[in-house]
C-alpha cells in the first residue's frame, strides 16, 4: 500500500487552520482525546460466556446472536484478542471484567467465594498494557439467578449469598484499583424483574435497597475503588416490571452518593441518554456510561457513529464533565469478527469525542445567548462538514495506529493466522 503519511499530514495542516478560522485549536483537542480512556467491554470477546464452565447457560435476560468463528475460549486468547483490539485503537484505554471471568486454576468457586487473587492474572495483563481496569459482579448466568431474582430476592437465604458476592466483587474492585494505580468502577447490575405485572411493586425495591446498603456497608478507599449502580426499563423475560428501575437507582446513587450508571439500551426505544446527562450531575458526583446501540430494543448492536453516539459526546464535552464522567462499552455481536467489534465500536466513541472537542462552540454559545437561534442552527448544520476526519487520520497516525480503513487488513490478518485456528 502507498505511504499515506505525507497526504494525511498535507490534509491536517489545511483542516487545522479551518478550525482555526472558527477558533478551535485542533492540536489541543487532540491533547485533550488522548486522555480520555474507554473502558473495552471483556464480554464481546466470547459472547458473555465467562470461564466458570465451559456448557454454562447465559442467563439474565441476555441474549447473543450469531456464530462466527475464532470466539475466545480461554484468559489468554481473550486478553490476545484484546491486545489485537487495542493495537488498532489510538490512545490509552481501560479493561472492564465480570466476576464471570475469574482464573481459579481448575477449581470450583462460587460467586460469594471470589477474591482478588483469582484475578491476579488479569491485573497483571492490565500492568502490561499499561491500562486500568473496572468490574462488575455477575449476577446472573447462576443457578441461584434462575428465577429471575438476586438481591431483591424473597428468600433471605439467596439474597444472602447474592449480597456476599456483592461484597467480596468489592473488594476484588479495590484490589484491582491499589494494584493498578487508578480507581476501578465496580458496577452493579442486577437481572431482577417479573415477565407480567406484579402486585407488590414496593417489596422487592425495598429488599433491594436493603442488600444494596449491605453490600455498601464496608467503607473503602475511593482512590481504589467507586461504587455504581445500574438501572434498567425492562429486560427479557422481565417485559413488565424491573426492581432497579431508572427512578430507584437514581434516587439511591443521590441519596447514597454512588454513581449512577446509564446504559445507552437500557431505556425505551424513542428515550436517549444525551438527554439525561446534565440532569443527573446536577445530583450525583459522577456518572458511568455503558455506551451501546439498542435496535428497536436492548439489543446491544456494535456501537457505531449515530446522532445519539455524538449527542453523547457533545453533553460530555459541552457541559465540561470529562473528569466526572467514566466512558465504558457494552455490547456483544457473534455474528461478526468479535476483535473488529471491539475497535469499530471503540474508534466510533474516540470519533464522537474528537467531533465534540472540535466543535466551534464558542460561536455556538454566542448565538444562543444572542437569541441567534437561525444561525445557531446553521451553524450547527455547516459544523458536521468541518474536515475533522482529516484531523481523525493525523490523531491516528499520531498514536501510532492505522488511520482509515487501514485496520480492516489487520483483523483479516489476525482472523486467517489466529482466530480461524480454534
Amino acid at each position: 500500500m502507498p505511504d499515506r503519511r505525507p497526504s494525511i499530514e498535507a490534509a491536517f495542516r489545511i483542516a487545522k487552520e479551518r478550525y482555526g478560522e472558527l477558533g478551535v485549536d485542533a492540536e489541543r483537542a487532540m491533547d485533550l482525546l488522548r486522555a480520555i480512556p474507554i473502558s473495552l467491554h471483556c464480554w464481546q470477546g466470547d459472547d458473555v460466556g465467562g470461564f466458570e464452565s465451559a456448557d454454562a447457560a447465559l442467563g439474565g435476560g441476555l441474549a447473543v446472536t450469531g456464530n462466527y468463528p475464532g470466539k475466545a475460549r480461554t484468559p489468554d486468547e481473550l486478553r490476545g484478542d484484546l491486545e489485537k483490539a487495542l493495537s488498532l485503537i489510538p490512545g490509552k484505554h481501560r479493561l472492564n471484567l465480570h466476576a464471570s471471568y475469574a482464573e481459579t486454576g481448575g477449581r470450583k468457586v462460587d460467586r460469594d467465594q471470589l477474591e482478588p487473587a483469582h484475578f491476579e492474572g488479569w491485573i497483571a495483563w492490565a500492568r502490561g498494557q499499561s491500562m486500568g481496569m473496572d468490574f462488575n459482579p455477575t449476577f446472573f448466568s447462576h443457578p441461584k439467578a434462575d428465577d429471575g431474582f438476586t438481591l431483591s430476592h424473597p428468600d433471605p437465604e439467596i439474597r444472602g449469598f447474592w449480597v456476599e458476592h456483592g461484597k467480596v466483587c468489592r473488594r476484588i474492585g479495590a484490589a484491582i484499583g491499589k494494584a493498578l494505580g487508578t480507581p476501578c468502577v465496580t458496577n452493579v447490575w442486577i437481572p431482577d424483574g417479573f415477565k407480567d405485572v406484579p402486585v407488590d411493586r414496593k417489596g422487592p425495591r425495598e429488599r433491594l435497597a436493603g442488600a444494596l446498603d449491605e453490600i455498601f456497608a464496608e467503607p473503602l478507599d475511593p482512590r481504589h475503588n467507586l461504587d455504581a449502580v445500574e438501572c434498567k426499563l425492562f429486560g427479557i423475560g422481565s417485559e413488565s416490571y424491573v426492581v432497579g428501575s431508572h427512578e430507584f437507582y437514581l434516587g439511591y446513587a443521590a441519596a447514597r452518593k454512588k454513581l449512577l450508571c446509564l446504559d445507552a439500551g437500557h431505556f425505551h426505544p424513542t428515550e436517549v441518554i444525551s438527554d439525561k446527562i446534565s440532569s443527573v450531575l446536577l445530583w450525583v458526583e459522577e456518572l458511568l456510561l455503558h455506551v451501546s446501540r439498542g435496535v428497536r430494543w436492548d439489543s446491544d448492536h456494535v456501537v457505531t457513529l449515530t446522532d445519539e453516539l455524538q449527542a453523547i459526546a457533545q453533553e460530555i464535552v459541552r457541559g465540561g464533565y470529562l473528569p466526572r464522567v467514566h466512558i465504558g462499552l457494552d455490547y456483544f455481536d457473534a455474528s461478526i469478527n468479535r476483535v473488529a467489534a471491539w475497535v469499530i465500536g471503540t474508534r466510533c466513541m474516540i470519533k464522537a469525542l474528537l467531533l465534540a472537542l472540535l466543535e466551534p462552540i464558542a460561536i455556538l454559545r454566542r448565538l444562543e445567548a444572542d437569541g441567534s437561534f437561525t444561525q445557531r442552527l446553521a451553524m450547527q448544520e455547516e459544523a458536521k462538514t468541518l474536515p475533522w476526519a482529516a484531523v481523525w487520520d493525523y490523531y491516528c497516525l499520531r498514536e501510532g495506529v492505522p488511520a482509515g480503513e487501514a485496520w480492516i487488513a489487520e483483523v483479516e490478518r489476525y482472523e486467517r493466522d489466529v482466530l480461524s485456528r480454534r
